[in-house]
Order: structure tokens, then C-alpha cells, then sequence
């Protein structure tokens, strides 16, 4: 998903665009791709029937004939197959080379060198391929999309045969950190996925449930035509309040958009009953549009780059007319509901992504004909007064009991079973013929001119996703039957977000309130299974760096989770401890460790020679250490794949390193990197550390400086990294909140605290969410405050909290706040709403949120651990329950 805006340092307001069409007549012939489908193909290019049988048989017979294919061990790198391929963009074909080695995949752009210096070239390691696709492209199955751990994705378009010897050579090669790879059907994937259970369950939400079912169907953000498709869901865009409890809010989910209004249903009927295809070769259909296709998409893009460019292409270098531009949403609804030729869905982006709705490069759309208004932002409903607003209130709506009631409808629409045959003539859902699946082989077409113009009309029309379900899809539980199976002990628990009102707490023995726990964590495992994770550990270190393991699991029938303390922590003799040894004025808190996703290391700042410490988790002993700071290092934080860490220090510099065992991890060109003097000259005489702790400086578990970023002023206090995002945060005692780039360690911008006056203004804490919301603490002279702004800076609230920020943590939509009173509070992270607030008594260390939300830790100071989740109504002999 595309959430964060980027520098354009080329800015171009198309003007030229902007006058071509002001001087253009209404009547004049805009090239409009939406329009219904004009042509017919010639008979060779009707595709079979039983194209899926043919293309079960064939990925069938690739697995068969996958060999295993050791890599090499050597050193010397091979080449394992290399072919002439095409990177898909959106709407552009990049010719290149795909070259596999036994340790890397390549793409190099054929193209000479661009007058921008712009390449579409990339490399990356085998080990960081996490998932491989089979995909359509122009209803070829001819392409392969690969997802990397980063969750950057490419899109490469083959020829059928060749696809099919890089799918498997890539599988021989067997990557470490692949999650799913096979030649199995989507239909087949849905089901061995589990999730559709998963969502009938309410352990994933309305949104990555369709996210999911996109991809799964061949949806990517790589090609425009066949980008993600979201419903309509609302039907009021009039209402000052939108009252998401009243059933006449919303849109009826079981009819296609088409005929969501009754008075379109005669007129729909009526054509198809009607048609008739003299040569008897076109099917009857309802539509001759489609619900998604790559004109709809940039229709609704068209003031963010480079959909903004590709619109112009479209419509031969220039802008389309004001009025047929997206420039009101309640007036697309209308027009809508009064047109049944019009059937646009829409795109992910009506729920995460606000800019998509303001003009926010000034580019000239034109002036509305009839009241003369210039368009410029989007014009939202009444019920939302800006674009977050809309953003948040909408992805709220998706989320709703009634849309969660009724979603499955809309599915069986799409990717289900009234997507085609007798089932989609009964529900008015049968689009032109060319659209589905297998409908066209355009290697039956010998004219290269004609299939030329077949692709074109392919592309521009839209697509049908792949069929995932023959029967109807189930439907999701209600939240008074979740409520029932959780009491009864049906089912695992949801998210704790979803019952509110249940949520208690309970205290748990953990460490001493001599000794009390100051930071805790729950490392991802490596995944067991597709798109699944499973935490078992709890990681935790006291004030005095003593290093826990305990068992951890966030589900039990009795207590609703399960913590079995690690007996090393009490045991004199083989308890670990973390020997740093640590700087004088190092007080050990949460900011200062990080664990690995596997659980096997803990990073450790706070060092008195300024390095970062690698410590074995199985025995507390230190395996690596490197140095790129002039000062100690304050502030520690790694990313959810593992790949990066970040570092802060009281030189007021952060350090990314990279986390790779591979030896292929790169300089990055440009980089701003100033190591420090050879590492401080190896730790000089920093090599042994108490009695027989030996630190490694230069084996693969050291981590490797990638970018030194700059732009604070006094001590870096905190920080936080996403590499989805390819975003690192940093917090520091100037009062600033900065924002880098990972990849290029490039400035984005500097955020402010709202509202905070006096001479000293100092960030305290710092999280992401993950939409990429930058939440953090400050304090003044005068007050302490939690403030929350999007990825892209724009502040989405604040408030002032009774007493000194002690943790901060994002739980799904929600923020957490511990405080020194004692008090965790939990609000919406739009608005900073409050949810709820949980009076703990006792003063809290730090605050984490769990995978999956299903509970929050927050380490008391007493040195017991309060269990913030769903319990049972039963009593308890040893433990606390604070009911809320």
C-alpha cells in the first residue's frame, strides 16, 4: 500500500495539459476509456473453456518436475537461468534481463541511461523473498509477482513457458524466508490459507480480509489493470452525523453497484434479456464497463503523481474535462445510483490514504460548467470536515457491525461464486465477456498489430478476479455470538479492541519491587504457517539487567493467557545477567534493548565504550559489538522483518544498521555514512568485558552502520523504525521529532509538538502504528502531553495527561499511554479520542502490546507484571482482577 508521499524534485504542474483542454469544445473527442466496449475479437482469440483444468495439469506437472538445488556454499556465485522479461509499473512495460543466481535475483533495464539518471534496476538477496505469486497479465498467465520481507513487491511479465522454468527454478533454490510458493490455483490457496475462517472469527478485520482476498486473486498495486478492488459501503453522503448503528447508512452489499438502486434493475435486465451477437460468439452480459479497470483507478488518483501523469497519457496529453473528474464524493455517489452503465467500485486508498483527496500539488483541473466552480480538493460529505476526517470515519464504516454482517455478500459478488454462470445472471452481475479469466488467448492472435490493439482494449476495460469460491462464503460472527463462544471457550481470543467492555486485569508475579522489570517484550517467532505468527517467549530485563525468558501464550481457558516465569531469574547461580558494563549515568529502561524476531539475540545500548552489544538470549552472554557513535548510545529499536535496527545517542546522531548475515549487503550510493575512525580504533581495549565475555567485532552477527543521520540538536532520547515504510523516526531533548528515509537515510521533515511552551521542550517516547501514524510524548515546563501525526506530518491530535509518560505503545487503531500516576489509557489514534482508562495503583515501568492486540503487559513497578485482556468472569486466588 502506498501511505507515504515522496519529494518530487521534478515537479511538473502540467500546464501545457491544463490548456489543451481548455481549448477544447465540449464536443470534441476526449479519449474516453471508460466507455463501453466497442469491439469484438476474432475467433482464434476465444479462449478454451477448460483453461483451468489446462493450467491445474501444467503448474500440476511443475511441481512434479522441481528438483532441489543446493546453493552454493563455495563463495562463487552462479548463474542459474537468465531470460529477457518485462517489469510491470502501473501502466508501463520496462524491458530488461531477469538473471537468478544461486544467491540473488536481478532485474537490469535494457534502456539506455535516462536524461534523469532513473533506472527501474534491482537486486536482492534470495533470502529475502517471502512470497511468489503466479499472475495474469492481459488475461496471459504469463507473470510472477514476488513479495521480499520488506514487503516491497515486482511484478515481471514472462512468456506462459518461461514463467513457468523461473517459478520453479527459483522454489529449486528453496529461499530460507519463503512463506508460500507453489502452483497451486488461488481457489486452493484461499483454502489452505485459513482465512476466511480467520475473518468469520474476528481475528483479522473487514480490511485485511479484502486485502487478503485481493491479493490472493491476483489483485496487484503493480498494474493498474488489475489494481485492489473495495466496495461502496456507504450510502449516505448527505447527513451532517453519520449514524454508522442505522442500517439506511450503508449500501446494500448483496446487489452489484449497478442495480444497488432498484429503478436500474428493468433497464439492466432488459439488455442482457435483449442482446443478441449475430456471429454467436459473445456472450449475453449486463455491463459493457467494469467495476475496476485502470481508467477507473487513475479517475480517482488523478491529484497524486504519477497517477496524475498517466491520466494525461490517457487522455492524449491532456487533462479530461472538469466535469467528468472525480472532484466530489457525495456527487459520484449520485451519478452512481442514476447510471447503471457507471459500475466504478472502489480502490484501497478511500480508507487509508487522505491525500489522495487534496490537491496538494495545485495542479489546474478546470472549472465545473454549470456553477463555474473551480476543482480543486475532493468535496466530502457533510458528515466529515476534512479528509483524515473522511479517511477515519470511512475505515470505521468498513469495520461496522453491519458491514461486517453483510460483507460476504459483496465477496460471493467478486470472488465468489455469483461472479459467473447461472448464479451471476440471477444476481445482474455478467460483465462483457473478455474481461474473465481465460476468455482470451492472445497467442492464438498471429497479427501483431491485432493483438497489439486486443492487449490495449484488455488493459484499458478491466479485468475479473480470479474465482476463489463455488459456494457461497460464510458469514462473520456477530459480536453477542463472539461474546457467547469466548465464554463458553470456543474460540482463541480477538482482539481486545473488539469487546471493550470485558477487558480486565490482572496482576502476576514477575520480578521484586527491589528489582522491578524494565523492559519487556514478545518477539515474533518465524512463521509456522501461511501469513501466521506465533509468540511464545517473553522477554524481559529488570533494573539491574537480569535477563528473563519466560513462556508466554495469549491464550488459555482459565486465566486467558498463559505466563510461566523463566526459574533462572531467581536462581543466584544461573540467572543471566546483562554485563555491560553499562555508563555510570545509564539508568536501564525500556528504550535501551531490543530482541530479535526469533528470539535468539537482545541488543543493548547504554554501553560505556558508546557501542551497541549483541547478547545470546540462551545464556546472556555477548556475541558482537560494534561502534559508530561519538556518545553513548540512549535509545535502541528494530524493525518488524528483522532486517534494520536504529540507534540513538547523546551525540545527537541516529545509526541504522543493517541486521543481514549475508555478505551481500551493499553501501548504499549516496550514502551519508561517517564511520567513526575505525570504529573507536576495534572497542580499543573494550575486548573483554568481566570474566570471560569475549566480544566478537567482526562475525555475521554484528551489525552493519548503514546511514548516520543528522538534524537534532541535543540527545537523541527515542526512536522507532518501520521498514515497510522505509521510514525511521527519531525524538530527542531539542523538543524535535524527526523523520529519515531508511534506504537513502534521506530528510523528510521535522514535527513540533503542538501546543508546548516554555524554554525546555524535551520528546520522551516515541512509537509507529501501523498505517505509519507517528505518535509520541512530550513535556514542558508545565505540562506532559501525547500528540499523534500521519505519516505525511499533518497532526491528527492531541492532549495533555495527568502525570510523566512511562510508555507509549499502538494496539490496531488505538494508542496505549502508561503514565507515572499509575493510569494506562487507551485512545483512538485519530483524534486521540479516549476508549478507556485502567487505574493500575501502582506506578508502571512500560507498556507493549502484543501480536495480535489479544493483550497489553504493562511491568509494574512492585515488580509484578499487570495482563491487560478478555478474561473469564471467575475468581482468582493469587492474582488481582480489576474489572473496568
Amino acid at each position: 500500500m502506498r501511505l507515504k508521499l515522496e519529494p518530487d524534485l521534478y515537479h511538473d504542474p502540467h500546464t501545457a495539459a491544463a490548456n489543451m483542454r481548455d481549448n477544447t469544445t465540449s464536443t470534441s473527442q476526449s479519449r474516453r476509456l471508460s466507455s463501453e466496449f466497442g469491439s469484438t475479437f476474432a475467433p482464434a482469440a476465444i479462449g478454451e473453456e477448460n483453461a483451468d483444468e489446462e493450467m491445474l495439469l501444467l503448474e500440476e506437472e511443475m511441481r512434479n518436475s522441481m528438483e532441489p538445488q543446493v546453493p552454493e556454499t563455495s563463495g562463487r556465485e552462479k548463474i542459474v537461468i537468465s531470460q529477457e522479461c518485462e517489469l510491470i509499473t502501473l501502466m508501463t512495460r520496462v524491458k530488461g534481463r531477469f538473471d537468478l543466481t544461486t544467491n540473488q535475483i536481478m532485474f537490469t533495464e535494457i534502456a539506455s541511461l535516462k536524461d534523469d539518471g532513473q533506472r527501474h534496476d534491482f537486486k536482492f538477496p534470495i533470502g529475502q523473498l517471502r512470497e511468489l505469486h503466479l499472475r495474469k497479465f492481459n488475461l496471459r498467465r504469463s507473470a510472477l509477482e514476488m513479495f521480499l520481507t520488506d514487503q516491497t513487491s515486482y511484478f515481471l511479465n514472462f512468456t506462459t513457458r518461461t514463467r513457468n522454468k523461473i517459478f520453479t527454478k527459483i522454489l529449486s533454490l528453496q529461499p530460507p524466508n519463503i512463506l508460500y510458493g507453489s502452483g497451486r490455483s488461488p481457489a486452493e490457496l484461499l483454502k489452505s490459507s485459513g482465512l476466511t475462517q480467520k475473518w468469520a472469527n474476528r481475528e483479522i478485520t473487514n480490511f485485511e480480509y479484502l486485502m487478503h482476498l485481493n491479493t490472493i486473486a491476483g489483485r496487484s498495486y503493480n498494474d493498474l489493470s488489475q489494481y485492489p478492488v473495495f466496495p461502496w459501503i456507504l450510502a449516505d453522503y448527505t447527513s451532517e452525523v453519520l449514524d454508522l448503528n442505522d442500517p439506511k447508512s450503508f449500501r446494500d452489499l448483496s446487489k452489484p453497484i449497478g442495480v444497488v438502486n432498484p429503478k436500474n434493475e428493468a433497464e439492466v435486465r432488459s439488455k442482457f434479456d435483449g442482446f443478441e451477437d449475430p456471429s454467436g460468439m459473445i456472450p449475453k452480459f449486463h455491463y459493457g464497463t467494469h467495476y475496476s479497470n485502470s481508467a477507473g483507478v487513475l479517475h480517482y488518483l488523478i491529484r497524486v503523481e504519477p497517477f496524475t501523469s498517466l491520466h494525461i497519457e490517457l487522455q492524449s496529453g491532456r487533462f479530461d474535462v472538469a466535469d467528468r473528474q472525480f472532484h466530489s464524493i457525495p456527487q459520484t455517489w449520485k451519478l452512481l445510483m442514476d447510471n447503471p452503465n457507471d459500475v466504478k467500485e472502489l480502490i484501497p486508498e478511500f480508507f487509508y490514504f487522505p491525500e489522495f483527496l487534496k490537491n496538494m500539488n495545485r495542479f489546474d483541473l478546470g472549472v465545473l460548467q454549470m456553477t463555474k466552480e473551480k476543482v480543486d480538493d475532493v468535496v466530502l460529505p457533510p458528515w466529515a470536515k476534512t479528509a483524515e476526517d473522511f479517511i477515519a470515519i470511512h475505515r470505521r464504516a468498513l469495520e461496522s457491525e453491519h458491514v461486517s454482517q453483510h460483507l460476504h455478500h459483496w465477496i460471493d459478488l467478486i470472488f465468489g461464486y455469483k461472479q459467473k454462470g447461472p448464479k451471476a445472471v440471477d444476481a445482474l452481475n455478467v460483465f462483457y465477456y473478455c474481461s474473465y479469466e481465460g476468455a482470451v488467448d492472445l497467442d492464438k492472435i498471429a497479427n501483431a498489430v491485432e493483438r497489439e490493439a486486443v492487449e490495449g482494449m484488455i488493459n484499458n476495460f478491466g479485468q475479473t478476479p480470479s474465482q476463489l469460491l463455488r459456494d457461497p462464503h460464510p458469514r462473520r460472527l456477530s459480536l453477542d455470538e463472539l461474546t457467547i463462544r469466548l465464554l463458553k471457550l470456543e474460540l482463541k481470543r480477538p482482539d481486545l479492541t473488539l469487546i471493550l467492555d470485558r477487558v480486565q486485569c490482572t496482576a502476576c508475579d514477575l520480578s521484586t519491587d527491589k528489582d522491578p522489570v524494565v523492559y519487556l517484550s514478545t518477539p515474533k517467532s518465524p512463521p509456522r504457517s501461511f501469513l501466521q505468527t506465533s509468540p511464545d517467549m517473553l522477554i524481559t530485563v529488570t533494573k539491574s539487567g537480569i535477563l528473563g525468558c519466560h513462556s508466554w501464550m495469549s491464550f488459555d481457558k482459565e486465566r486467558g493467557f498463559l505466563l510461566e516465569n523463566d526459574a533462572t531469574t531467581l536462581n543466584l547461580k544461573n540467572r543471566k545477567k546483562l554485563t555491560g558494563p553499562f555508563h555510570p549515568s545509564v539508568t536501564l529502561n525500556s528504550k535501551l534493548f531490543a530482541v530479535s524476531v526469533d528470539a535468539k539475540y537482545i541488543y543493548a545500548g547504554g554501553i560505556w565504550d558508546n557501542s551497541v552489544r549483541v547478547f545470546n538470549m540462551a545464556r546472556g552472554k555477548v556475541v558482537a559489538s560494534a561502534i559508530n557513535h561519538f556518545d553513548v548510545v540512549t535509545c535502541i529499536a528494530m524493525d518488524n522483518c528483522g532486517s534494520y535496527l536504529v540507534t540513538g545517542s547523546k551525540d545527537c546522531t541516529c545509526v541504522i544498521w543493517s541486521l543481514s548475515t549475508s555478505n551481500t549487503v551493499s553501501q548504499p550510493t549516496g550514502s551519508n555514512l561517517q564511520p567513526n575512525t575505525a570504529a573507536l580504533n576495534q572497542n580499543l581495549a573494550g575486548n573483554v568485558v568481566g570474566s570471560a565475555n569475549v566480544v566478537h567485532l567482526t562475525n555475521n552477527l554484528t551489525p552493519k552502520p548503514v546511514h548516520t543521520l543528522y538534524g537534532h540538536d541535543d540527545a537523541v532520547s527515542c526512536v522507532a523504525i518501520m521498514t515497510e515504510l522505509d521510514m525511521v523516526v527519531s525524538g530527542s531533548l531539542d523538543g524535535t521529532v524527526n523523520v529519515h528515509t531508511i534506504k537513502n537515510g534521506q530528510f523528510i521533515r521535522t514535527i513540533n509538538p503542538i501546543g508546548c511552551t516554555g524554554c525546555k521542550i524535551e520528546i520522551s517516547y516515541v512509537t509507529l502504528s501501523y498505517q505509519g501514524h507517528i505518535a509520541f510524548s512530550a513535556l514542558d515546563d508545565t505540562s506532559h502531553s501525547v500528540h499523534v501525526f500521519s505519516i505525511n506530518g499533518v497532526s491528527l491530535g492531541s492532549k495533555y495527561v495527568s502525570g510523566r509518560v512511562t510508555g507509549l505503545t499502538s494496539a490496531s487503531d488505538y494508542l496505549v499511554v502508561s503514565d507515572d500516576a499509575g493510569d494506562v489509557t487507551m485512545s483512538r489514534l485519530y483524534g486521540l479520542k479516549p476508549i478507556f482508562d485502567i487505574p493500575l495503583h501502582v506506578p508502571t515501568q512500560t507498556v507493549v502490546g502484543t501480536v495480535g492486540n489479544t493483550h497489553l503487559l504493562a511491568p509494574l513497578r512492585d515488580g509484578s507484571l499487570g495482563v491487560i485482556g478478555i478474561q473469564q468472569p471467575i475468581a482468582y486466588k493469587k492474582h488481582t482482577v480489576l474489572n473496568v
